[in-house]
């Protein structure tokens, strides 16, 4: 059983992450009471009948204001609109963080909603999460082990710091701190352009005319690399529009990537091809091997 404890946790929306933090606290003793929050009623409905939360709740605000935290995990353009209703509880001191995939937006927000009221706020990412989405694919097990990147502002108080942390950690997550404009720069390349790629690749062959032919022999290496192509749309759409400056950056980069490989086909010069992708071996190797 975890030390850490929460008496009421308000969670916006019910789905694979901020489900799975329920569940997790849960699991870990670690909340009493959860209030769910969300715009799909037939998901939030089915969240109760699961029990990943102990009641529901259609305004926001009032239920913010029994709680001690509120997590919010919904596409991240929804977070000005959401923040805006929690100003009376941040008032009264409730510690406000999020889920989401980027960070500078969700401070600019928070102190564009909240003015002095951002002082309780703690922007959060657990770097979790599969294709699936919706309170059914929530899961207490999801955290454990995994890496979750805290972005607390400079005025967030010491105090809704350490119970962000904590909570994560009750959750079984390793906590990490960074700036916010330094998460986005790293999230733009290991998570927000791969996602790209793997829409874009999928769009691709699926607008050719012998699309049916070319998916049909389509086998584990085209499953695997394009999997992250059943996330959300919205949610991605949102996540790339948020970091559109960095994710820009590094979908030229890789164009330029891109270019040299394509020159070396076009030179037929099959040994610089090869000690790229030998080096990228190595690079991917390497990194697996410091992967828990």
């Amino acid at each position: 059983m975890s030390s850490f404890r929460l008496n009421t946790l308000v969670v916006v929306g019910v789905g694979l992450i901020g489900g799975s933090v329920a569940l997790a606290l849960k699991r870990a003793g670690a909340v009493a009471r959860v209030i769910g929050v969300g715009r799909g009623n037939a998901n939030i409905a089915r969240a109760r009948e699961l029990n990943v939360i102990d009641e529901v709740a259609a305004d926001l605000s009032a239920a913010a204001e029994e709680a001690d935290m509120v997590l919010i995990a919904v596409p991240v353009r929804q977070n000005a609109h959401i923040l805006g209703q929690l100003r009376d509880a941040v008032q009264r001191g409730v510690v406000v963080t999020d889920a989401g995939s980027t960070k500078q937006d969700f401070v600019a927000a928070a102190r564009e909603m909240l003015g002095a009221g951002a002082s309780g706020v703690v922007p959060g990412h657990p770097i979790a999460g599969a294709e699936l989405t919706g309170v059914e694919a929530a899961s207490a097990a999801l955290f454990e082990g995994r890496r979750v990147v805290l972005t607390p502002l400079p005025e967030s108080r010491a105090a809704a710091v350490d119970m962000v942390e904590s909570m994560w950690r009750s959750c079984g997550a390793q906590v990490t701190r960074m700036t916010a404009e330094r998460h986005d720069a790293v999230f733009s390349a290991v998570s927000h352009l791969p996602h790209v790629l793997a829409f874009t690749l999928v769009e691709m062959i699926a607008s050719r005319t012998d699309a049916e032919e070319l998916f049909s022999f389509a086998a584990s290496g085209f499953r695997d690399f394009t999997r992250i192509a059943g996330s959300s749309a919205e949610m991605w759409r949102d996540i790339c529009m948020a970091n559109a400056d960095a994710l820009v950056a590094d979908i030229e980069a890789f164009r330029k990537s891109l270019a040299e490989v394509t020159a070396q086909l076009h030179a037929g010069d099959g040994q610089a091809l090869q000690r790229m992708f030998e080096s990228a071996r190595a690079a991917r190797e390497a990194w697996l091997r410091k992967t828990p």
